[in-house]
């Protein structure tokens, strides 16, 4: 299995530490050389190592954010240019400044703002787009804002992500509009993977957070609209296990790292047709 760091992003709530247990689900279905799909791609960690390990012939991203979209779009569409951008630009505050006003410029090219996404993300505490700065503005924490920015072990990611561009689709859709318009014209052989902003401190980690209501325009289009092989992942929230309670449910816990270090307590939710692993085993690590 590849690496669980094959992704060049740092995502809150990343789930790219089930990639075994996912491979597990492909193999147990005979997905292999199907099509992955993610429609709330974030980091899409588990799609990319899918990939790289030839567990799947393709996969679906989907991000509503746009500065995420534009990240997956400019590596696979300006890959060159992009890791040509890493070996240059500086890794400092007055940069740090630069990228951040990329961010609320409307006029930005998808390039310029993929790439600020991605400096943002490596330079930022946990990833967060609109976090702060590691070490802070006076880079005078123990981490500086370099920390997690490895430009060698980042450029051969984003490298190694280009060699596969006719293999990977980028959208950028609400996830409802993506299940009723994107979905049905992909090849049933497929597994879908749901990982739907937290109930709890979502608004912290996702620009796009959900409401009450939109938890449930969610877990109704799932349970009746997809009729392809799905599985989710959610923080363990009494309105999850309720809107999904006639479904397939297993606690688990994940290690994270936003704002501080702490194990969340996840829901892991399977569609009827699946066949599953006995239990949950996800990989552990402590960087990306």
């Amino acid at each position: 299995m590849s690496s669980i760091f094959n992704t060049p992003l740092r995502y809150p709530g990343g789930k790219g530490r089930l990639t075994r247990h996912v491979s597990k689900i492909i193999e147990l279905n005979s997905l292999n050389d199907g099509v992955y799909i993610e429609p709330y791609a974030g980091g899409a960690g588990i799609a990319i190592s899918l990939l790289f390990s030839e567990h799947v012939r393709s996969v679906v991203i989907n991000d509503l954010n746009k500065s995420i979209y534009a990240f997956w779009k400019s590596i696979l569409d300006h890959n060159i240019e992009f890791c040509d951008r890493i070996r240059e630009v500086p890794i400092t505050v007055d940069e740090w400044y630069k990228q951040k006003d990329v961010q609320n410029d409307s006029s930005a090219s998808l390039l310029n703002l993929g790439f600020s996404t991605f400096y943002l993300n490596r330079v930022n505490r946990s990833g967060i787009i609109n976090g702060g700065l590691i070490g802070g503005v006076s880079q005078a924490g123990k981490w500086k804002m370099d920390a997690r920015f490895n430009k060698g072990n980042l450029i051969a990611r984003i490298e190694s992500i280009g060699r596969y561009r006719s293999r990977i689709k980028v959208c950028s859709m609400d996830a409802a509009d993506f299940i009723l318009s994107e979905l049905p014209g992909i090849s049933e052989k497929s597994l879908v993977y749901f990982d739907p902003p937290y109930c709890v401190k979502g608004g912290g980690l996702y620009e796009n957070n959900y409401c009450g209501k939109d938890h449930k325009i969610i877990a109704d289009l799932v349970q009746s609209n997809v009729s392809h092989n799905w599985m989710m992942t959610y923080d363990n929230h009494e309105l999850v296990r309720r809107l999904y309670e006639n479904r397939r449910q297993e606690i688990f816990n994940l290690h994270y790292s936003a704002n501080k270090r702490f194990t969340g307590s996840e829901l892991m939710i399977y569609g009827d047709s699946l066949v599953i692993p006995e239990r949950v085993v996800a990989s552990r690590s402590t960087a990306a």
